[in-house]
């Protein structure tokens, strides 16, 4: 006989709470697990050299006969950037709607993955059945295509997970949010509302999609010289609105970045980007045009120092290069924490000339996530017994706990929980009753995991003070040679010979030390080295580098 506790549903956040972005999130009902979504963030200024963090699979792993697949809201990074990583750990099915999908088959493809992968399409509305799981798909509006919010019934529970959204009555697809089905929902009941937190510090609407595309067309307008426009490549809403202004002014439109490239290419081939014929041409073919006919398409706006417009506001991007005049518009609002990279880019930009915009400047951006209103709409529709805020740093999700209320939610039926927790759930409860493992794996280059908090401490170290290498080599416990000093980041050798040379007077009293207390053990040299060094060194510099004694052993 089943035990009550079994019979609970539960909810193992393993991403997107306390932050923005490494959305991930686990269903548990009996012995079937469901994933949804499963994203990467970007390293913050502490995470020295790091490419991409991923989220911590420990539970996935240790748990991975259970689940039964991979449920995705929609195509951005933050939400199926890190599947690649989760497949090389487990064979899973995908589902998700026909642009997500094609989006994650890039990443496939380019993770040697894409053959052994299964991937199913499904449309808003289609429900399917995965183990104890019943998940109907329901469209909304963001910024990219084919975003869906998602209804997780099970015997235990019925949930509403809004994915990333806003309520756009005016969307570029004509596609608008289905809010009937939501209040369809509601009206039949549910236990747990999960919605996304990102704008829920702003009053009243998020300005429909439709705006910028206007805002465009007025900045066109008169302008003679070539326009580059900076966007986020999976922002497919706004990428045609680009080409449609470039269209009524005339101009051709070339594409530039990888990923900028892939998008648009993913979204025209799968019949969401309309290109008229003779529109898009090659950015290699950009000197055939005068200056009034182009425009360039270009990832960067969020001042990414290898992105296609940072490389172009330094000179070093070979295909195409800013000169006086021409019209640089940046449609994106700096993600917290890129701020300084995106200013530097636009003064930079400055510096060779271009005119400028940015969203200080002009309306160029509208957020793809709903604001207060919108929130207080889609709350009242679902009439939820219990909400989870989720997608935010921590004073969102406290925002949006706090908004549930003013709405009649009482205060213990709102949760704020966090990367990690434990949620068990059914029809009169949720509460959080452990932790998860949780956190992060750090991928740089081609390592993935193998760059730890010790590490990342020493590239900390390295990066303040810099490093101090003594190399002594020795023959049965003495001193036969050296000690040779090697300084990096932290004084130039051949401005600072006194100090050096009062280094390796130091040195060699630790290695007498050593030598007259018959001290052979090679690890305990190294340390009476260190640790004389590094007292001398700070009194002298108040400075403490990295100090690495290396120990050569030559046969006599």
């Amino acid at each position: 006989m089943a035990t009550k506790k079994n019979n609970k549903l539960k909810i193992i956040p393993l991403g997107g709470l306390g932050e923005v972005g490494k959305n991930l999130t686990v269903f548990e009902y009996k012995k079937d697990i469901i994933i949804v979504d499963c994203g990467i963030t970007f390293p913050d200024e502490t995470m020295y050299g790091i490419d991409i963090v991923l989220p911590d699979f420990t539970y996935l792993v240790n748990n991975k006969d259970r689940i039964k697949g991979i449920v995705v809201t929609h195509g951005h990074e933050d939400h199926i950037g890190a599947i690649p990583y989760l497949l090389k750990e487990m064979n899973l099915p995908i589902y998700a709607t026909k642009l997500t999908v094609g989006l994650i088959d890039n990443k496939l493809n380019e993770h040697g993955l894409l053959r052994s992968t299964e991937r199913n399409i499904i449309k808003p509305k289609d429900r399917i059945d995965l183990g104890g799981f019943n998940i109907e798909f329901i469209r909304v509006n963001h910024s990219i295509a084919d975003s869906v919010a998602l209804c997780i019934r099970c015997d235990a529970a019925t949930v509403v997970h809004t994915g990333d959204f806003k309520i756009d009555y005016t969307p570029i697809d004509e596609e608008v949010i289905d809010l009937p089905r939501f209040a369809e929902i509601g009206n039949e009941g549910v236990d747990l509302l999960m919605a996304d937190s990102t704008n829920v510090e702003l009053t009243g609407f998020t300005l429909s999609e439709k705006s910028v595309g206007k805002r465009f067309i007025e900045l066109f307008d008169g302008v003679q010289s070539r326009i580059v426009v900076a966007t986020f490549a999976s922002n497919v809403h706004r990428v045609q609105q680009i080409i449609d202004a470039a269209v009524v002014h005339g101009r051709k439109v070339a594409v530039s970045g990888r990923s900028m490239i892939n998008v648009t290419t993913t979204a025209h081939e799968l019949g969401y980007l309309n290109i008229p014929k003779g529109t898009l041409i090659d950015i290699k073919e950009i000197n055939k045009y005068d200056d009034h006919e182009i425009v360039v398409i270009s990832t960067g706006s969020q001042g990414e120092p290898m992105a296609a417009l940072s490389r172009m506001a330094v000179g070093e991007y070979r295909q195409f290069s800013i000169t006086a005049g021409d019209l640089v518009i940046l449609s994106a609002s700096p993600i917290p924490g890129n701020e300084k990279m995106v200013m530097q880019v636009i003064n930079n930009l400055f510096k060779l000339g271009a005119e400028v915009v940015y969203e200080k400047l002009a309306e160029v951006h509208v957020s793809g996530h709903a604001r207060q209103e919108e929130l207080k709409l889609m709350h009242t529709l679902v009439k939820p017994k219990f909400f989870i805020p989720v997608h935010g740093e921590y004073r969102m999700l406290k925002h949006h706990a706090e908004l549930a209320q003013t709405l009649g939610m009482p205060e213990e039926n709102a949760l704020i929980a966090s990367t990690g927790s434990i949620i068990e759930l059914d029809k009169n409860s949720c509460r959080e009753i452990g932790k998860a493992p949780s956190g992060v794996t750090l991928v740089d280059g081609l390592g993935v995991g193998d760059v730890g908090n010790i590490v990342l401490r020493d590239r900390k170290h390295l990066s303040e003070d810099g490093i101090f290498i003594v190399m002594v080599t020795m023959s049965k416990g003495k001193t036969v040679a050296g000690p040779d000093v090697i300084s990096r980041g932290f004084v130039y050798v051949r401005e600072s010979e006194e100090l050096i040379n009062e280094a390796r007077n130091v040195v060699k009293a630790a290695l007498q030390k050593c030598e007259d207390k018959k001290i052979t053990d090679w690890n305990k040299i190294k340390g009476a080295v260190r640790d004389a060094l590094d007292q001398f060194l700070y009194e002298k510099t108040k400075r403490r580098p990295m100090i690495l004694p290396i120990l050569m052993e030559v046969k006599q």
